[in-house]
């Protein structure tokens, strides 16, 4: 039995579902995001990917918080309107993009300086930074923000090449979709976000 084609199967079919969900911003997209990273971060132990497989932690930490964060913003808008989306979409303010982007070369420095010094990584610069960008995504992500999908569009490009070097083809394709719809959702988002 083939633990690793097995694992991608399963990674892609909860991918597919949970951009799914992020794509039509349905609160839903957390649950399936508390189970996905149990299949992922197995499958990038047994590719020697590291950070990603620890990355999978934060991603269940992160969907418990997007999780209580969306819920409390639907608790607080009229019914009608929970019914059709959790909180309200909005563009990233211009003064937390410097915070951010401190936020993503940090996290940067530090993952790519563990990867190096405690494990045999052979891709420590690249899997840290798709990591450390994934940090800053989920909790743009968390805040319905817009621009979460570039981030996210940028994370993708950087993984399809990374994950067909590691020997994770179906993975890479799930990526290489991730990438397309990235712009898909981006371009819904901005239609639905509210006025700056």
């Amino acid at each position: 039995m083939d633990w690793k084609l097995i694992l991608q199967i399963a990674g892609v079919l909860l991918g597919l579902t949970y951009l799914w969900l992020e794509y039509r911003a349905d609160i839903r997209l957390w649950i399936v995001g508390l189970v996905m990273p149990v299949v992922h971060g197995a499958l990038y132990f047994k590719a020697g990917l590291y950070a990603d497989c620890s990355m999978q932690v934060y991603y269940v930490l992160a969907g418990l918080y997007g999780w209580a964060v969306w819920r409390r913003a639907r608790r607080h808008t009229a019914p009608e309107a929970a019914k059709k989306a959790p909180a309200t979409i909005v563009h990233t303010p211009l003064g937390q993009i410097p915070g951010l982007v401190a936020v993503y070369v940090a996290a940067h420095a530090a993952i790519y300086l563990l990867l190096v010094r405690f494990t045999n990584s052979t891709v420590p610069f690249w899997d840290a930074g798709t990591t450390a960008a994934s940090i800053v995504a989920m909790w743009m992500l968390s805040r319905k923000q817009v621009e979460q999908w570039l981030v996210w569009l940028a994370v993708d490009v950087v993984t399809v090449g990374l994950y067909f070097y590691k020997g994770i083809p179906l993975t890479a394709g799930l990526y290489a979709l991730y990438s397309v719809l990235a712009v898909a959702g981006y371009l819904r988002w901005r239609q639905m976000a509210r006025p700056a």
